[in-house]
């Protein structure tokens, strides 16, 4: 497995693969990896023959500098996995590299209004501006992203189509713990009793599914019912956010009329944790999460 520190290493390694016939797939990541990471991988191995990964803790999208220095980082650890699971190449850079007397952001618009973007000002300019980055640096054919970052992954495939990057962004299913709470590099912050109350989170989302496989279309009615788990069962020091937004646009909708995503984003000691459900009216209402 080739590790590239710099972008011309990166570069010469990707067209190499290309010249010899490959399809280039690209999982970015920050780094502190786990099964969510790795079952992104998997796919990019599935569906390309030349596979990357990133490992970059993205400085300008954290709020809180305090958040960015005490994010998990253990790269040596996080190499050895990625060896392991059929990775060709891993970009490694640093801030000198990727930001070295940096001026220009790629900011959106509108899809950053309500959830993470609302509480998070500025985060999704920084996902937006290391993405973009990134994708000319790799040049992918197909990048992998998770529905944990539901929001994330809208704002990056409007970003791709607004600025004719031509990349397939491809959506895998949350990977969760065998106890239901979604994978997160956030979750070694916690507490043994914050994670225990973190539990609640996924448990709202199952007393939603029941709600809404009941009938329950009003949007009001099921962010209560979601609440009312995460308040009794986990006792969270604040909830950020517990909204459900249209699937295309993420503005919040008040019934359920077509595809839609039921976000939430809850704080547990100083962790914040977020996870989402997607909502697909029909026959008998599937929801994925």
């Amino acid at each position: 497995m080739n590790i590239c520190r710099t972008i011309e290493e990166a570069r010469i390694a990707v067209r190499d693969a290309r010249a010899k016939g490959h399809t280039i797939s690209f999982v970015p990541t920050m780094g502190a990896l786990h099964e969510g990471h790795l079952s992104l991988l998997k796919l990019s191995c599935d569906n390309a023959s030349f596979r990357v990964m990133s490992i970059f803790v993205n400085k300008i999208q954290f709020n809180d500098p305090k958040d960015f220095d005490k994010y998990p980082r253990d790269y040596d650890q996080d190499i050895e996995l990625i060896a392991k699971n059929g990775c060709d190449m891993v970009f490694l850079p640093d801030d000198s590299i990727m930001y070295h007397h940096h001026l220009t952001y790629v900011v959106p618009e509108k899809l950053d209004a309500y959830l993470c973007g609302a509480s998070r000002p500025g985060h999704f300019k920084g996902v937006c501006t290391v993405v973009a980055k990134l994708f000319n640096i790799i040049q992918p054919d197909i990048a992998f992203f998770g529905q944990k970052d539901i929001q994330q992954v809208m704002i990056l495939r409007k970003m791709v189509t607004d600025l004719n990057f031509p990349v397939d962004i491809r959506v895998a299913p949350i990977i969760r713990e065998k106890d239901g709470l979604a994978m997160s590099s956030r979750n070694a912050l916690l507490s043994p009793d914050e994670k225990t109350r973190a539990l609640s989170i996924h448990q709202s989302l199952k007393k939603a599914e029941e709600c809404i496989r009941a009938g329950e279309t009003d949007c009001a009615a099921i962010e209560s019912k979601v609440r009312s788990v995460i308040e009794k069962n986990g006792t969270p020091e604040r909830i950020d956010y517990i909204t459900i937004v249209d699937y295309e646009t993420l503005v919040p909708v008040s019934a359920i009329s077509r595809t839609s995503v039921l976000a939430v984003a809850v704080y547990f000691g100083n962790t914040r944790l977020i996870d989402n459900m997607i909502i697909t009216p029909g026959d008998n209402t599937p929801c994925a999460y």
